[in-house]
């Protein structure tokens, strides 16, 4: 294309007016960790925990002792936060994809919003539990939960595990060192390998020895964030830039090369403070039936939670040494992705990125350690919501701070607006939601301060499989600076005083000497939530055919965004096809 002199000048003074402004914006590294609770230096959630380059970012950031997740599980925890919406905002309360989602879809992500404002924003790993390349100018490596044990015939739990916790599976079931398989002798006669990778594909994983092996997918994406780093230092162009740096340990599978097992030798680990009994008045299971202080009466109807920790213990000769054997695989997981993030961190330190550019460390949700019989995420207890959080941002920050007021992941895209001095809706028409969120700032210029537009509770809803979520019939959680506030989807409530019982111990809410305070915190929960709706009047038909319609949107043959009872069986009938012709279903593409 041919451009005048004239329209040339009028391109390049706009153009270059862009540019000057781009380079006064600060670059943004964001770094997300898989299922990362307090098990960091700082937090104080082990003593035994190994993550000194965490503690160098805290030394130069903020590090917040009392963040929490908007609702403690992967994927509407992730697209809640980096949307900047509550779950009761969008709906978002499940594993729908969340670009499927009518207000989700039709509000900015936090890229797209640096991406609208002249940045370059590039990322890698998981970040959005479903990947919707198109947020993104720069994608590096796609979600990958391996290293999987691979028996010859099908990926299975790490071979050190045993039953019945093994039996959970592949990825939940599994833990124990990234060693050489080879020429080893397991229980079941079977010989094992290794295979990496997601659902494109999988491809072996070489381990000869801890020092001849490939690079597990963290390793692969810790190494592209710093190769990347170095290329932009060393661009003269200016333009700013937003980076997402996706890990995903210490999610399991919970393996790591063996040197940092090594780091916590099994018989010296230290076992959380835990009460026996002290699930016994809590109602987190009533919500699937199951009575106050009652153990499940089947699999079916067991949480996750629950039933992690009753095959973990199972699984060996005492409750200790199950969660010891647990904790060490955590700890080492934390240990190796703490030496990524210090790998980030010299690439940024020792360039001439280190005064313009913004670092945020967080996770999607805590983990359970077996408080409460509970090893897993999904509670709306203390080990499940809170998060670390930690912010550099260099001449904003007062270096070394500690912010004990609480506040929530879906402060975190107002802030980073904030700080970049970005501009523009977040939401992309009518159909968009404003921001739910407020700027941290205020604690990042002043970690004590007490003026801040926030509110003093963090709101925390809880993930139940539903058709149709009604916000104000889901369970929640408020958490204040003393206080926890638990109230169910059923009704049954739990109250905890932080403050005096930092452990959660003991449910206060049928103690009438806390009648009122219980009282304050149903009107503080009331008041944040919509009002009640009705769910519409769909039949299971109707409901297979809206879930085959969000895998298979080309179905809607005429493309009117609804999918007619015909169209489903034309479509399903060529699904049916590939599936024959094939011997597997590789996708509507």
């Amino acid at each position: 294309m041919r451009i005048t002199s004239f329209a040339a000048s009028v391109y390049l003074f706009f153009f270059g007016a862009s540019l000057a402004v781009a380079t006064d914006k600060p670059n943004v590294i964001l770094i997300v960790c898989d299922d990362l609770n307090d098990y960091i230096e700082g937090l104080g959630g082990h003593p035994q925990a190994r993550t000194l380059n965490i503690e160098r970012l805290c030394e130069s950031g903020v590090c917040f002792t009392q963040a929490h997740c908007n609702i403690p599980i992967c994927a509407p925890s992730r697209a809640s936060f980096l949307t900047g919406l509550y779950p009761h905002t969008s709906c978002n309360f499940g594993f729908d994809r969340w670009d499927q989602n009518e207000v989700l879809r039709n509000s900015r992500t936090i890229m797209d919003q640096f991406r609208a404002n002249g940045y370059h924003t590039l990322g890698t790993g998981k970040l959005m539990h479903h990947l919707n390349r198109q947020e993104w100018v720069e994608y590096g490596n796609l979600a990958d939960y391996g290293p999987f044990a691979f028996d010859g015939t099908e990926r299975v739990a790490h071979p050190d595990v045993p039953s019945p916790y093994r039996d959970i599976g592949t990825i939940d079931g599994s833990f124990g060192p990234l060693v050489n398989l080879t020429g080893r002798t397991f229980a079941d006669g079977k010989s094992y390998s290794w295979q990496t990778g997601n659902w494109k594909g999988m491809r072996s994983l070489r381990v000869d020895s801890q020092q001849d092996r490939d690079m597990t997918a963290d390793e692969l994406n810790g190494k592209w964030a710093v190769d990347k780093l170095r290329e932009l230092a060393n661009q003269s162009s200016g333009k700013p830039f937003f980076m997402g740096v996706g890990f995903i340990r210490p999610h399991t599978p919970l393996i790591v090369p063996d040197r940092f097992f090594k780091q916590f030798p099994l018989e010296f680990i230290k076992l959380p403070v835990m009460k026996s009994g002290d699930v016994e008045d809590t109602h987190h299971r009533s919500v699937r039936g199951i009575p106050a202080g009652k153990e499940p009466d089947s699999e079916r109807t067991e949480d996750m939670g629950s039933r992690l920790f009753t095959k973990l213990v199972t699984s060996y000769d005492t409750q200790d040494e199950a969660l010891r054997r647990f904790i060490q695989a955590y700890l080492a997981c934390v240990a190796s992705v703490d030496e990524l993030i210090g790998q980030i961190l010299d690439a940024v330190d020792n360039s001439p990125l280190k005064g313009n550019t913004i670092i945020v460390l967080t996770s999607d949700h805590g983990w359970g350690m077996g408080e409460k019989d509970y090893l897993y995420k999904n509670s709306l207890w203390q080990e499940s919501t809170q998060v670390p959080l930690i912010v550099r941002a260099p001449g904003i920050v007062k270096a070394g701070g500690v912010a004990d007021h609480p506040v929530s992941l879906i402060d975190l895209f107002p802030t980073l607006i904030d700080l970049c001095g970005l501009t523009g809706e977040t939401k992309k028409n009518d159909k968009g939601r404003p921001l739910d969120g407020h700027s941290l700032r205020p604690f990042l210029e002043n970690p004590k301060t007490d003026e801040w537009s926030g509110p003093d509770e963090v709101l925390t809803a809880l993930y139940k499989w539903a058709r149709f979520y009604d916000p104000a019939k889901q369970s929640y959680s408020l958490r204040s600076k003393d206080w926890r506030y638990i109230r169910y989807s059923n009704g049954k409530e739990e109250l905890y005083h932080n403050a005096e019982d930092p452990y959660e111990w003991t449910n206060l809410a049928s103690n009438p000497e806390y009648a009122s305070m219980l009282e304050s915190f149903r009107a503080k929960l009331d008041a944040k939530l919509p009002e009640p709706a009705s769910a519409p009047a769909k039949s299971a038909d109707e409901v297979w055919k809206d879930n085959f319609f969000r895998k298979h949107p080309k179905a809607d043959a005429n493309q009117d965004g609804t999918l007619s009872w015909p169209e489903y069986q034309i479509h399903k009938a060529k699904v049916d096809a590939r599936k024959a012709a094939k011997g597997k279903n590789n996708g509507d593409q």
